[in-house]
């Protein structure tokens, strides 16, 4: 019940267990890319607020904690860091 309510319906098909929904909610959240990011932000808006999720919103890499590109969407601004999956960039 933490992961956030985003994906289509149509999307939720197949295994439901929380690594395939934290699968599909990343491919499904990089996908929207191409959208302006006016409604990326939109969708991400009302999750401002909640914990950060292993593998949604954060992962490590090479001992690094590495935000998502979701993470950036719910803070809603740029840091100015240079992060590798800012959307404002």
């Amino acid at each position: 019940m933490e992961l956030p309510n985003i994906l289509p319906l149509s999307d939720a098909n197949g295994c439901l267990c929380r690594a395939c929904l934290i699968t599909k909610l990343r491919t499904y959240i990089d996908s929207l890319s191409q959208r302006p990011i006016s409604e990326q932000l939109a969708l991400a808006r009302p999750f401002k607020h909640s914990a950060a999720i292993a593998g949604l919103d954060y992962s490590i890499e090479q001992g690094l904690l590495v935000m998502s590109r979701w993470a950036h969407l719910k803070r809603g601004s740029c840091c100015g860091n240079g992060c590798k999956h800012c959307p404002f960039s």
